[in-house]
């Protein structure tokens, strides 16, 4: 009877141990979401904050109020999509998944109570027992381990969601931006068009011109009306895109600058755009996580190969009359590995282990690429936008202002004059795209240093 006892206060113990080390795991207080905040700082200057309702905060409400109140710069934008998106705060809410893994991942199974109860003729059988998954608490470091590297894995991935979003931002800004600029531009240039195609037709009723000539003229405010019309479409579209990463509903709540930034007076070397980008892309460090957590599953399931459940606990028996003596014991039961011995499931954590390292191998020589790539496009973006600012169209403009003074002696015809004027217009619409195309890829090169480019670009590029 001693014996009994002493096995029951000891299983009891057992008992007291496993459901205090079970209750450990716990609730962080902010959800990992001051992790994200600090790893996205080190590339945004913008402010993150994780809305706790369907609807914004008084503060956040004020500090939207005040950025749509007047023109949006690029980093006013950034700033309030990173307010309003809710894509982004959908994301936000996958870290309270991945913590909420953790936290499971550190709490034993309930306990199991089963009973047996027989009765004939007044003699009894009745089993009692009440049992514990001892082997979940031998894996239990494992299991959180792995949990904690997909938290971290999370952490990551939202974090590159983040700048992925920014980067987004920045290219509709800029494609906006410079659909207003073809749009104002585009008005000039109609009107022009519209006046040199009055003044053809009334040298052409007065002989001075040939039915040519003025044919050609009217042709030419033809297509500047539907340069016109497009850049109109160009402008709603754009509008619309940079409107749906922003969260508004409708364009017309924000206004934007009316031209696109100046070039910068240099560029970039591709020293520093490489400096320290392989320590900050983000979805290597995420991939490199997700390595790590196969390592340890791969352990795990090497070690749970034969046996996956235990089952251990106090248990006690009654046999014969009612009012004898429970007889005291111990209850274990596990799984015998008759049929499944485990090696394909240890097969196949293998084959996955290989893949995820052949996959990281690959992402570090796809990030290599993705930054030389956006390097290349950005240096040869500045050049070719520094060339139409610095010498195709000032040289256009002197040879309108030449042909002009020729024109006012008589040395040109009016169509000669036309003719240059139109070439001046093709060269300033070339310098609006060159200078929108340097900035787009100004923004994939920042991008480039962090994450992948593809993903982003899509969502931001029309």
């Amino acid at each position: 009877m001693n014996a009994s006892r002493e096995i029951t206060i000891r299983g009891g113990a057992a008992l007291l141990l496993l459901l205090s080390l079970g209750g450990c795991a716990s609730f962080s207080r902010d959800g990992g979401f001051e992790d994200v905040k600090q790893g996205v700082g080190k590339h945004l200057k913008q402010e993150l904050i994780r809305e706790k309702s369907d609807s914004p905060t008084n503060a956040i409400s004020v500090r939207m109020k005040e950025l749509l109140a007047q023109p949006l710069s690029i980093d006013d934008a950034v700033q309030l999509a990173l307010f309003n998106n809710k894509d982004l705060q959908a994301r936000y809410a996958s870290l309270g998944v991945a913590e909420a893994d953790l936290v499971q991942a550190g709490r034993l199974p309930n306990p199991r109570f089963s009973m047996l109860y027989a009765r004939n003729n007044g003699d009894y059988k009745i089993e009692q027992a009440f049992t514990m998954n001892v082997f979940a608490l031998v894996t239990m470091p494992k299991a959180k381990e792995m949990e904690r590297q997909r938290f971290e894995q999370t952490k990551q991935a939202v974090s590159l969601g983040v700048i992925q979003l920014a980067q987004s931002v920045r290219r509709a800004w800029v494609n906006a931006v410079a659909a207003n600029q073809a749009v104002a531009y585009a008005a000039q240039v109609q009107q022009s068009a519209q006046a040199a195609a009055e003044l053809a037709r009334r040298m052409y009723q007065r002989g001075n011109w040939s039915k040519l000539d003025q044919a050609r003229e009217q042709g030419f405010y033809a297509d500047a009306a539907l340069e016109y019309a497009r850049a109109r479409e160009q402008q709603v579209s754009a509008h619309e895109q940079l409107a749906r990463l922003l969260g508004l509903a409708d364009r017309s709540l924000f206004t934007l600058p009316a031209h696109l930034p100046d070039l910068p007076s240099s560029e970039a070397s591709l020293a520093q755009v490489e400096r320290n980008t392989f320590d900050l892309r983000l979805d290597l460090q995420a991939q490199r996580l997700e390595v790590e957590a196969l390592a340890r599953r791969l352990g795990l399931t090497r070690t749970t190969r034969f046996i996956n459940v235990l089952e251990l606990g106090p248990a006690r028996v009654l046999e014969g009359r009612r009012g004898d003596d429970y007889k005291n014991g111990v209850e274990i039961a596990f799984e015998l590995p008759l049929f499944d011995s485990g090696n394909a499931r240890v097969a196949r954590a293998e084959a996955i282990y290989t893949e995820a390292l052949n996959h990281t191998a690959q992402l570090v020589v796809d990030a290599q690429s993705e930054v030389r790539t956006a390097y290349n496009s950005y240096r040869v973006r500045y050049e070719i936008a520094r060339h139409y600012r610095d010498e195709i169209v000032p040289l256009r403009h002197r040879i309108l202002q030449e042909n002009q003074l020729r024109y006012n002696g008589m040395l040109v015809s009016a169509f000669d004059l036309l003719a240059d004027a139109r070439a001046q217009v093709n060269s300033v619409n070339q310098y609006m795209a060159a200078l929108r195309d340097f900035w787009l890829a100004e923004a994939d090169l920042e991008l480039a240093t962090v994450g992948p480019v593809a993903q982003a670009v899509g969502k931001g590029k029309e």
